[in-house]
């Protein structure tokens, strides 16, 4: 039994309502709802809330282009999210969307207050606007060569080749992405969050074990720079709140959406009775933990405490940052067929297989989590068919047949079971605290002495012996008890199965404090399979279902809209070939075949590789933007070919001595280019 019942909020970031679901987000989400379950399971009062991501540029422009308005657009996604959650077994308590009365409520009421407080302020400033769309561009709509280190198609924040942030006014042939026009510049006038008023509070925040450490080093970058004030406004057009005694001006969607957690929570106080206040006031109590990908920290490590500290509200207990989710080690791919949305996963496999081998490889730290396909099948066939629904497989029939399926009214000293209430409180201590491939390991090791038991028993032979009928009686409720434990032990993880294997015992919904009560004289119903294994004929189809589903999706979005020109309506994954050029021109290039001696991953870069490459006869440091599609490991000792003429390049994290030749594209994959066996280092390329 538990000492105190808490009183916990719980919340995962909200999704963007202008796209479906994929496998990358349903990671968080299984993550978030395996603890909820936990916790409630234990006997604490844990409330689980999100919402949809529903204001910004992007939803205004995704339902212009489709001929809807933004509200039936985010109508239409909240369905579809939440169908897609709910199938994959995600049961949240409250699911709303940010375009809410209550969030309008809180986000007008908490801007008051740090207003109030001296907490906002103006200033005009001059922004990219786009002429021919009449509208103040964000900064991911404006694309252009990156003002450090010249790379183009870079977005109007940071450069994904050198990491270098600007303004996007610094980029270089800068094209709005609505329109492909020129930005202009505007002044306009700006309303900002001082965050500086925060430093302080923050400073000691971070560091008193509200976060991981790895996040609050982090932070501590922004901290030791100087906190800048954050821009919280943005001009019409624009789908979102305008700014109360602002016309014409929006809150900018970082502001009212994690004030979506609030406005969730309220909307589900409102529906039973309870009060808001006891979880949010200053002094409360209770607990608020958020799940969070480690993409978005800074938003609720930084901003969210202090709008919440400024408007007079509790700050978070904790926040859990998680990785990326790759698949065969490579960022999801679309012609690879590996960027899976949920509901073509759901229409192949059983979305318990993919809650059990997140689980098995989720830690409570924010390394990046690979979802092998290969692996993913064997370990879900060997560890949830071969050992956990095999000890029931193995148990019931005799259970059934033999003894009118009815287990055994005594079964002597059950080591079995004292080794499981033994682990418990271990596994437990790993669910609170995120280590989940820590539990499954443990409740692994518990099913595998279950099957040794049954091993060593042999109940197949000793039914023969009419003599031995008992024992083979206590030897099966042995096993159905294990059983029993491992499905209250994995049921946070499998709730489906739990529920299945509830109904097979025969038992009322099972929590943790059921781990002690060994069924006994019992009445069992007859054994149904609880899960198949998978076959991998599944996965390869989900994957070519996931590659056609791409292909239509390009062939909507590149089809050219009613107020562009265009040629052709022809639909290619290929780029065209690009300028003519002459031959004198490709003879400038030295193409050497080059021998990578070492591969490190560049600190501060998600796109960066550093390589040092040995040409024969020297040794050369290339930057390479390849780290989506290999790990440093698996280019060691590899022969590439390398641009060894171009000028080095200075860039932030050192100089860079010459260019790796891939093919493809993030979207598409990157190939690094090798030449034939044979090739020595520093031969030239012709």
């Amino acid at each position: 039994m538990i000492d105190k019942v808490r009183q916990i909020v719980v919340t995962s970031a909200l999704p963007y309502a202008n796209g479906p679901i994929h496998i990358g987000h349903m990671l968080e989400y299984v993550q978030t709802d395996i603890w909820v379950r936990f916790q409630k399971m234990r006997g604490h009062e844990c409330v689980y809330v999100c919402a949809d991501d529903a204001h910004g540029t992007p939803i205004m422009l995704r339902a212009k282009a489709e001929g809807i308005t933004p509200e039936v657009l985010i109508d239409k996604m909240n369905r579809e999210h939440l169908s897609d959650f709910t199938d994959f077994g995600v049961d949240f308590d409250n699911f709303h969307s940010t375009h809410s009365p209550e969030n309008k409520t809180f986000a007008e009421e908490i801007y008051l207050k740090l207003k109030a407080a001296g907490h906002v302020r103006t200033q005009v400033i001059s922004q990219a606007y786009d002429p021919k769309a009449e509208m103040f561009l964000p900064d991911r709509f404006i694309k252009g060569e990156c003002p450090s280190c010249g790379t183009a198609d870079q977005y109007g924040d940071n450069c994904e080749s050198c990491g270098a942030t600007y303004s996007p006014t610094d980029l270089k042939n800068a094209v709005s992405v609505v329109t492909g026009e020129t930005p202009i510049e505007k002044d306009s006038e700006q309303y900002f969050f001082k965050l500086s008023d925060f430093e302080d509070m923050l400073k000691t925040w971070t560091r008193a074990g509200h976060i991981q450490k790895e996040i609050a080093n982090k932070m501590d970058e922004w901290l030791e720079d100087g906190l800048r004030d954050w821009d919280i406004s943005r001009n019409a057009p624009y789908w979102g709140f305008e700014i109360p005694d602002a016309p014409g001006k929006y809150f900018y969607v970082w502001l009212d959406a994690p004030i979506g957690y609030m406005a969730s929570f309220k909307n589900w106080c409102d529906k039973n009775n309870a009060s808001f206040d006891d979880y949010w006031k200053l002094d409360s109590h209770t607990e608020l933990h958020h799940f969070i990908g480690k993409d978005i920290a800074r938003f609720h490590t930084l901003f969210w405490p202090a709008m919440l500290e400024g408007a007079g509200y509790r700050k978070p207990t904790a926040v859990y940052c998680h990785g990326f989710l790759t698949v065969d080690g490579q960022k999801m791919s679309k012609s690879r067929g590996t960027f899976i949305k949920a509901r073509t996963y759901l229409e192949h496999l059983n979305p318990e297989y993919l809650r059990y081998y997140f689980a098995a490889k989720l830690s409570s730290g924010v390394d990046d989590i690979d979802l092998n396909l290969e692996d993913f099948s064997a370990r879900v066939n060997s560890d949830l068919v071969g050992k956990v629904v095999n000890i029931a497989s193995r148990c019931a029939g005799f259970i059934n047949k033999n003894f009118g399926a009815r287990l055994s009214a005594s079964i002597g000293d059950n080591k079995l079971s004292q080794q499981a209430l033994a682990a418990a409180d271990s596994i437990a201590s790993a669910y609170e605290n995120r280590e989940y491939s820590r539990a499954m390991r443990e409740i692994m090791a518990l099913a595998d002495k279950a099957n040794q038991f049954i091993d060593e028993k042999q109940p197949w032979v000793i039914v023969k012996d009419i003599e031995r009928q008992a024992e083979v009686h206590e030897t099966c409720t042995i096993g159905i008890n294990c059983f029993r434990q491992l499905i209250i032990l994995l049921k946070p993880v499998l709730p489906k199965v739990a529920e299945q294997a509830e109904a097979f015992l025969n038992v009322d919904p099972l929590d943790w404090n059921d781990l002690d009560n060994d069924l006994l004289d019992h009445p069992i119903n007859k054994f149904k399979p609880l899960m198949t294994r998978i076959d991998k004929v599944l996965i390869e189809r989900m994957v070519e279902s996931s590659k056609e589903a791409a292909v239509e999706e390009k062939k909507l979005t590149t089809q050219p809209s009613s107020d562009t020109q265009s040629s052709s309506t022809e639909v290619t994954s290929i780029e065209p070939i690009a300028d003519e050029i002459n031959y004198d021109d490709f003879a400038k290039l030295d193409l050497r075949v080059a021998h990578i001696i070492d591969a490190k991953a560049v600190e501060k870069s998600n796109k960066l590789l550093q390589l040092t490459l040995d040409i024969g006869f020297e040794t050369r440091t290339v930057f390479a933007g390849i780290s989506s599609a290999y790990e440093p490991d698996q280019l060691i000792g590899k022969q590439v070919i390398m641009v060894a003429n171009l000028a080095p390049r200075k860039m932030r994290f050192g100089v860079s001595e010459g260019m790796v030749l891939c093919a493809g594209s993030d979207d598409d994959g990157l190939f690094v280019l090798h030449p034939d066996n044979g090739a020595k280092p520093g031969m030239r390329v012709s």
